[in-house]
C-alpha cells in the first residue's frame, strides 16, 4: 500500500478530512459506486460537484480506483478498512520510533498509552513480542541450516 493518511500529519502520505472519510465510508459500504449512486442513499448531503471533486481527490491519493462508465466514473476502494487501519497505524509507529534520538523512549510511550486505555494489552503485547522473537529466531536458525547445506555442496 503506498498510499495512507496519517494521524501526525507529518508524512509523506496524505491526510483525509471528514468528508473524505465519510464517502470512503460510504464506497466500502457499497463497494463500488458512482457520484450518483453515493447521493441516491440519502446519507450523503452535499452537492454532486462536491461529491465528485472528493472521489477525485480521494482518487488522486491513491485510495480509490476508477472506471469509466458512461459520461461518469464507477469508484472503487482499493484497500480495504483494515487494510487501511493497518497501514496508517504502521506509519505513526515508524513515525512515533523516528522522532527520538534515545530509541527506547518512544517505546515507553507505547507502554504509557496501553497501559492507560487498558493493561491487559500491555500483556497480549508481550505475548506478540515474544511469538515475533520466536519467528525471528526460527528464520535465522532455518537461514543458518540452509546456509550450511548449500556450503556442504561446495
Amino acid at each position: 500500500m503506498s498510499k495512507a493518511f496519517s494521524i501526525f500529519g507529518l508524512s509523506s502520505r496524505p491526510q483525509l478530512g471528514p468528508f473524505e472519510q465519510q464517502v470512503l465510508q460510504e464506497l466500502w459500504s457499497q463497494g463500488s459506486a458512482t457520484v450518483r449512486e453515493l447521493l441516491a442513499d440519502g446519507r450523503i448531503h452535499q452537492a454532486y460537484t462536491t461529491v465528485m471533486t472528493t472521489a477525485d481527490r480521494l482518487y488522486k491519493k491513491g485510495l480509490l480506483d476508477r472506471t469509466p462508465e458512461g459520461r461518469a466514473f464507477r469508484y472503487t476502494p482499493r484497500f480495504t478498512s483494515k487494510e487501511l487501519q493497518r497501514d496508517t497505524a504502521l506509519e505513526s509507529i515508524r513515525q512515533l520510533l523516528g522522532s527520538s534520538d534515545a530509541s527506547s523512549l518512544p517505546l515507553s510511550y507505547l507502554v504509557e498509552a496501553l497501559s492507560s486505555h487498558d493493561a491487559q494489552l500491555l500483556d497480549e503485547l508481550q505475548l506478540l513480542v515474544e511469538r515475533k522473537r520466536r519467528e525471528l529466531h526460527n528464520g535465522k536458525k532455518q537461514s543458518r541450516e540452509k546456509n550450511a547445506k548449500v556450503e556442504d555442496r561446495r
